[in-house]
């Protein structure tokens, strides 16, 4: 299968299963929970995320149909295996930290995304030195991800560790 195909294949799959995680978990500012939290001073506004999100998931869509498309690579169906584990992971944040109320586990998950993110940018250089590189603007934004989901479990401490409090409304 050519690149071209399987692209047509990872890239909206991989948007699509990310913008699902998002609304079926009430993520973002329409979620009450959310919009009761102290948040940082240096969230983005609400419009930035979908568009953050629409680029990065392309990105990653990409950089899995080259990986997928690298036949014979010393180490493919491990390193494909891999970015499964790692997308996973990603697309289980979402439903942790808004449909949970759980930011705590959602700052160990991003802290596993970005370690796993690392390994792959790594390991995938020599494979495709293009898919290794275009999950760098991912591992920025995860960077940017923890720093938010640490400062609004700092700055929320009503939050308890199972997500759950009394203090903060349920949608």
């Amino acid at each position: 299968m050519s690149f071209l195909r399987i692209a047509l294949l990872t890239v909206p799959a991989t948007v699509l299963l990310g913008t699902l995680s998002g609304i079926l978990s009430n993520s973002g500012y329409s979620n009450a929970w959310f919009r009761s939290l102290d948040l940082p001073s240096f969230m983005p506004p609400a419009w930035a995320f979908p568009v953050a999100w629409t680029i990065l998931y392309i990105c990653l869509g990409l950089s899995l149909a080259m990986l997928i498309h690298a036949r014979g690579a010393a180490g493919r169906g491990r390193l494909i295996g891999l970015f499964l584990v790692q997308m996973a992971i990603n697309y289980a944040w979402s439903p942790v930290f808004f449909g949970m109320r759980d930011p705590s586990t959602g700052l160990y998950l991003v802290g596993a995304m970005i370690a796993l993110t690392v390994a792959l940018i790594v390991l995938i250089m020599p494979v495709r030195r293009a898919a290794a590189l275009l999950l760098v603007p991912y591992l920025a934004w995860l960077c940017f991800a923890a720093a938010l989901n640490y400062r609004v479990l700092a700055d929320n401490p009503q939050v308890a560790p199972a997500g759950r409090s009394a203090d903060i409304p349920l949608d």
